[in-house]
This record gives C-alpha cells, sequence and structure tokens, in this order.
C-alpha cells in the first residue's frame, strides 16, 4: 500500500477511527491525519532500523516545510516543539497551545495525507515547585490538540525523576504516546547509564506506565555541536539492548551535530524510533549555510555563512544579525530570533517565503529518505488504523515488575545505591 494507493474510502475510515478524541473535537471537519505518537512509533519498529523525524517547528516555514518533505517521502511524521521552546516562556511563535492548530490548517491547505503526530518535548520539571503548576498545565495542553508528550524531570535525582513522572503520567491521556527521559541532554558529561536507565523503566513498568520512547544522554548535545564527538552509539546499543525487555524504544534527541554516517548507525545499530530535529531545520529556512546533517557552516570570522538567495532576505538577515549582536548573543543564541522576527519573516515576498518553506522541504525529504529510512512507512500507520479500528493501537509492553517491591519508600531506597554522574551545572535546554 501506498499513499497514492490507498482508496479514498479507507483514507477516509482512518481520518473517522485513527484521529484522538481532542482532534475530532478540535477539528471535526478536518482532513487532516492527526494521530497518536504511538501510531508513528509502531510503524517505525514494524519497518526496522527505521526512524521519525520529530521536526521542531520553532517557525511556520518549517513547519510547512517538514510536512511537505515527509508528503514528498510518505512518511509518517512528528511535529513538535519543546517547552523551552513554546512554552509559557518560550522563544518561538509556534507553541505548545497553537502547534496543533497551524499543524491541521497546514495540512489542510497543503493537501498532506501522511500521518502526523503533535509532541510536546521536553515538559521540563526542574524541581519540587514546578509540579503543582504542571498538574493544571498538562491537561490544557491535550485540550489544544497535542498527541504526544515528553515528561521530562531528568534534571532531578533519579528518584525524583521517577517520583515525579509517576506523579504527572496520569494526566496524559492512555492513548498519547509518551517520552521519559533519564540524563539531562549535556554533551560529554552526566552521560547515562544503563543502572539508571533500567531503574526508571523498570519503576515505571511497576506501576502499569509503559512509555513508547526513552531519551537518553548518550553524549549528543542541543543546538551547534562543535567537538565532533557526538552521540555514543555502542552507549545507546546497550542500554537499548538491557531496556528491550520493557518494549521502549529510543528518541534521539541532537542530530543537528551529528554526521549523516552517525545518525544513520543509530538507525541501524540501535532501537531507535524518533529523532529530533530543531536546530537545523531553523538554520536551513533561514538560508544558512549548512553540511548534509545540518550543521552550520561558519565563515573566517567564526559567524554563520548566509547563502545568497536562499532564506531569508539579505536585508532581513541584517537585521537578525544585527538585533543579535546589540544583546550580545552568542551563535546558540541565535535560536532567539524566532520569536521577534516571526512577523516580519511572514511578511516577506511570497518567492522568498516559498524558498525557505523549500528549502526545508528537500533538506527533510534527504533526512527520512536516506538517513532514517522512514520512506514508506505511512502506508503502514493506514494499515494499523485500520486494522485496529481505533485512535489508540494499544501497548505491546506487559507489566513484569512487582509493585511491591517499586513503593516510594524503596524507590527512594533503591536510588541510593546508583552510581550516578550528572555532569555540571548549566542550562542545557534547547
Amino acid at each position: 500500500m501506498s499513499s497514492a494507493a490507498i482508496s479514498q474510502s479507507d483514507f477516509d475510515r482512518c481520518l473517522e477511527t485513527g484521529r484522538p478524541p481532542n482532534i475530532q473535537h478540535l477539528f471535526p471537519h478536518s482532513r487532516a491525519l492527526l494521530v497518536s505518537g504511538k501510531y508513528i512509533d509502531r510503524a517505525m519498529t514494524r519497518k526496522g532500523q527505521a526512524v521519525a523525524m520529530a521536526a521542531n517547528a520553532r517557525n511556520s516555514f518549517v513547519l510547512r516545510g517538514a510536512l511537505l518533505g515527509a508528503q514528498k517521502a510518505n512518511a509518517g511524521l512528528i511535529i513538535e516543539i519543546a517547552r523551552s521552546e513554546g512554552g509559557a516562556k518560550g522563544y518561538c511563535a509556534v507553541n505548545l497551545w497553537n502547534m496543533a492548530l497551524m499543524v491541521d490548517a497546514a495540512c489542510n491547505e497543503l493537501g498532506i495525507t501522511v500521518p502526523v503526530a503533535v509532541h510536546g518535548d521536553h515538559y521540563g520539571i526542574k524541581k519540587e515547585s514546578d509540579i503543582e503548576p504542571a498538574r493544571t498545565e498538562i491537561p490544557t495542553l491535550f485540550e489544544s490538540g497535542i498527541t504526544s508528550i515528553a515528561i521530562d524531570a531528568s534534571h532531578m535525582p533519579d528518584d525524583q525523576n521517577l517520583l515525579t513522572s509517576l506523579d504527572l503520567i496520569p494526566l496524559v491521556p492512555q492513548w498519547a504516546s509518551l517520552e521519559t527521559e533519564v540524563g539531562e541532554i549535556k554533551g560529554k558529561t552526566g552521560i547515562s547509564t544503563v543502572e539508571e536507565a533500567l531503574f526508571l523503566i523498570r519503576g515505571l513498568n511497576a506501576h502499569s506506565v509503559f512509555p513508547n520512547w526513552i531519551a537518553l544522554n548518550n553524549g549528543s548535545t542541543h543546538g551547534l555541536e562543535e567537538s565532533g564527538l557526538g552521540i555514543q552509539v555502542d552507549l545507546t546499543r546497550e542500554i537499548h539492548q538491557a531496556l528491550a525487555p520493557y518494549k521502549v524504544n529510543g528518541a534521539q534527541h541532537g542530530t543537528s551535530g551529528n554526521s549523516s554516517d552517525r545518525l544513520k548507525e543509530i538507525a541501524t545499530r540501535t532501537r531507535t524510533t524518533k529523532a529530533n530535529v530543531a536546530t537545523a531545520l531553523q538554520m536551513v529556512s533561514w538560508g544558512v549555510e549548512v553540511n548534509d546533517y545540518g550543521n552550520a557552516i561558519l565563515n573566517e570570522n567564526g559567524e554563520f555563512s548566509k547563502i545568497k538567495g536562499r532564506g531569508v532576505s539579505s536585508e532581513i538577515w541584517e537585521e537578525m544579525t544585527a538585533y543579535a549582536r546589540e544583546r550580545g548573543w552568542n551563535r546558540n543564541n541565535y535560536k532567539w530570533l524566532n520569536l521577534p522576527f516571526e512577523a516580519r519573516l511572514l511578511g516577506q515576498p511570497r518567492e522568498i517565503r516559498q524558498r525557505m518553506v523549500k528549502a526545508v522541504e528537500d533538506f527533510v525529504y534527504e533526512m527520512l529518505v536516506n538517513v532514517f529510512n522512514a520512506a514508506d512507512s505511512a502506508p503502514l500507520v493506514y494499515e494499523d488504523i485500520l486494522k485496529s479500528g481505533s485512535y489508540d493501537p494499544g501497548t505491546s509492553a506487559t507489566r513484569v515488575e512487582d509493585p511491591a517491591e517499586w513503593t516510594r519508600e524503596k524507590i527512594i531506597e533503591r536510588a541510593g545505591s546508583i552510581a550516578s554522574d550528572k555532569g555540571e551545572e548549566g542550562d542545557f535546554e534547547d
């Protein structure tokens, strides 16, 4: 089956049964197949050695380009925004509350028929005082159309990571896909271990919580990666193998600083089925020169190299760089330009807006087809929806841990024996 071959009646059935309740309520007349990320995860697992792109839609051009690239590749896609990017204090015009609306509108306008999950990434809980506000905010995300979420308490000690996750995950609908995290994403320090990952997943399993994905600090970094160290594939493989009995796959963060060969290795040698791509897509949309896997290329002065005739207009690029320079922002902080310049970018001539979208489309297509092996994964989702006849395909995981061994007291006791290095302090949010 291909997206071109699926019958109109079957696609209509997918729309009728495959869209979660919040999506049906918000967009009753939509022709966009917005689904739980569970379906995307299952399709990648079924295809084998395939990874879904989770495109961080920091601007509307990335959002549209990623959708078009996935349609061309006939691939299931995840559109996401992290809490730091699109939360209450975010730096993007696309946010956790308008993202589903924007995705749905773009899908209908552009004729997108591939399945798309809408993921709230890195919903970070850094301290105990963050928990109570989250009880109010998390339900609002699903009311706004989110179909997948990452509850990320990895900034906290291991016992608090697990206990906080157990506290907040009941706020997530059972049909939604779930990501958890161990080890804050901070590069070569605070590297995750098998022991830490098993502690988190075993504790969740004991309470009948079965995440689709676990994110690790496996050497990846958010933003630009200059060291060349990047993702530790052997470590990732070791942890994923240890977690295999719990039927949880990997979510790879910080892909922008890793070569295509390394990303292909992640796809072929590990149980990774989701890979976040953020900084690369932002740079591509702006017309910054990047290498084949999206890391920005700097000129002899250590500045971004803007390609003439690509991305934003030269005039607006000069405004953007001047704005950043006046505020003393370094290269990694150029992401803060998204919010103040979104309206200016939308007000550019049509041909410039179109070339921004097309650059992202081409980059996403290339990654999906030739790096992540995700091409033609969309039909697997159609088949799965038609077979299940539901917006919730369920889970293949079952409880194997004894809840009596994972009480609050025993969780705290167990965590005390974990040899853990959380790495250096600092702000490592994307």
